[in-house]
C-alpha cells in the first residue's frame, strides 16, 4: 500500500514527497530509485517525522502502530491519510480521531471502496431492492512466499475477519443505511505458525435493527481454495444485484491484489412476476467501463486527501464511520473466541 500510494503523490501537483520510511533498507531504497533516488530515506519514523516536517503524513504500517504513528503526525501538526484499520481497539481508534479534531488536522482513512465508482454503483444498485437486504460477501486468498509472510506479520495483531473485514462491513452499512443491533462469528486455526490465539479463516455474520443480516468470510494461507474465493452478493424483496467476474480475474488468483476490488460487471436481477408466474423482466448485466486498477484507486484516494485539505471537508462522518465499522468486527472477534453471539 505505501508502494501505491507513493507513486499516487508522485504523480500529483499537489504533493511533493519529501522523504521515505521504511524499516527495510531493501524496499525503501528500490522505491526511491523508482523515483530517480532524489527523496531522502528514513528507518526511524520519528526521526522522518522531525526532520522533514512535513505538512501531511502517508502512515502504511502494520496495523499495530496506525495509532501511535497517526497521532504522532497529527501532534506534530499534519494531516494524516491512513490506511485501515484506523487502530487495534475501538479506545484507540477513537483516540486518532481525537486527536485529529484537538489539532485541526484532517484524518482520511483508506477505505478503498468508497473511490471505486463499481462498488459505489453496487451500493446504489442495493438500495434500490427494498428491505431487508441479505448482504454476503467473501475475500479468501491463497497466499505462498511474500504474500503468505504479509498475512502472518497482520496476524500479529488482527484477523482477516476484522483486517479485511472493516471494508466489506463499511459497504454493509452503506447498503442498509442502518444500525448493528449484534455479531456472531465462527472461525479456525489452520495452521500452528500463527502468534498463540490467533486464527486464519472466520466468517462474521451481523444483523441490523431494519432486519438487514450480511456475512462476510475471510481465510489467508497456502491451504485456502480458490473456489468461491470472491462472492459480492446483495439480495432484496426485489431482486438481488451481484458483482461478476471474468475468466481472465479468475485466472490472476485470489492472491492478486488488483483482483481485490476489480468488478468486472454488474447483474442485477429482478423479482417481478408476469401474470404466467414467470420472471417479468429478464436478468441485466450492467458493463462497467470505468475499472481503476489498485494503482488508480490509490491515486484517486490521494485525490479526495487533496480535496479535503484543501476544500476543509468535514471529516466527521468519515471518521466517525471507521471507528463504527472497525467495533463491529471487533465485536466478531469477540464473539468467535468466546462463543457467544455479542451485542452492540
Amino acid at each position: 500500500m505505501g508502494t501505491s500510494h507513493s507513486r499516487a503523490y508522485m504523480a500529483m501537483d499537489g504533493f511533493e514527497l519529501v522523504g521515505l520510511v521504511a524499516r527495510n533498507a531493501k524496499s525503501r531504497d528500490k522505491l526511491s530509485a523508482e523515483f530517480g533516488g532524489k527523496i531522502p530515506g528514513f528507518s526511524d519514523y520519528a526521526t522522518a517525522l522531525k526532520e522533514t516536517r512535513p505538512d501531511a503524513v502517508s502512515i502504511n504500517t502494520y496495523p499495530d502502530t496506525h495509532a501511535v504513528y497517526a497521532k504522532s503526525a497529527l501532534e506534530a501538526g499534519a494531516h494524516v491519510f491512513l490506511e485501515k484499520p484506523i487502530g487495534v481497539t475501538v479506545p484507540e481508534a477513537q483516540s486518532v480521531v481525537d486527536a485529529a479534531i484537538a489539532n485541526g488536522r484532517k484524518l482520511v482513512v483508506g477505505y478503498i471502496l468508497r473511490h471505486h465508482p463499481s462498488w459505489i454503483r453496487f451500493i446504489e444498485i442495493a438500495q434500490t431492492l427494498g428491505k431487508p437486504l441479505v448482504m454476503r460477501m467473501n475475500l479468501n486468498q491463497q497466499s505462498s512466499g511474500d504474500n503468505w509472510g504479509t498475512h502472518k506479520n497482520l496476524m500479529n495483531s488482527m484477523s482477516p475477519i476484522v483486517d479485511c473485514g472493516v471494508h466489506y462491513v463499511d459497504v454493509m452499512c452503506q447498503m442498509t443505511r442502518s444500525k448493528p443491533v449484534r455479531v456472531s462469528a465462527i472461525g479456525a486455526r489452520l495452521t500452528d505458525e500463527l502468534v498463540p490465539g490467533m486464527y486464519n479463516y472466520g466468517q462474521l455474520q451481523v444483523t441490523f435493527d431494519d432486519g438487514s443480516c450480511g456475512w462476510y468470510e475471510a481465510g489467508w494461507g497456502p491451504m485456502m481454495s480458490e473456489t468461491a474465493y470472491f462472492v459480492k452478493d446483495v439480495i432484496g424483496p426485489k431482486g438481488c444485484v451481484s458483482i461478476a467476474t471474468n475468466e481472465q480475474t479468475k485466472a490472476a488468483g485470489s492472491d492478486d491484489v488488483d483482483a481485490h476490488s476489480r468488478t468486472d460487471s454488474l447483474l442485477l436481477h429482478h423479482a417481478e412476476l408476469g401474470a404466467d408466474g414467470k420472471f417479468a423482466k429478464p436478468d441485466e448485466p450492467i458493463d462497467l467501463t470505468d475499472e481503476p486498477n489498485h494503482d488508480e484507486l490509490c491515486r484517486r484516494e490521494q485525490e479526495y486527501f487533496l480535496k479535503a485539505i484543501r476544500e476543509d471537508i468535514d471529516l466527521t462522518d468519515h471518521m466517525n464511520d471507521a471507528v463504527n465499522s472497525l467495533a463491529i468486527v471487533l465485536a466478531a472477534d469477540e464473539a468467535f473466541k468466546s462463543g457467544q453471539v455479542v451485542y452492540l
